[in-house]
């Protein structure tokens, strides 16, 4: 019984983790991407869910990015491949 209940609360927190995967990209983007990150990014709000997964894929493999390419490819390391597709069918259009 003790198993199945530690593996339910990893189980539950791991689904939280990925409900919440835009949950630090808020910070600097806003509740729905809306704003202009640090003065210098665009409004990912205004980028279809293909740009949102590219950008994100391309920071993570350093291809992608202009002045805030190295504080973004931190930001994306941990990212898995379910964690940009959240993050795009969230935001993007």
């Amino acid at each position: 019984m003790k198993k199945i209940v530690v593996l339910l609360a990893v189980l539950g927190l791991s689904s939280l983790a990925m409900a919440d995967a835009y949950q630090k990209c808020a910070a600097c983007h806003g509740a729905n991407g809306e704003k202009v990150a640090l003065g210098k990014s665009k409004i990912i709000s205004d980028l279809s869910k293909a740009e949102i997964v590219l950008a994100l894929k391309g920071y993570q493999g350093g291809t992608y990015g202009g002045a805030m390419k190295g504080l973004m490819a931190v930001q994306v390391k941990g990212l898995s491949e379910a964690d940009i597709e959240e993050i795009a069918n969230k935001i993007g259009k």
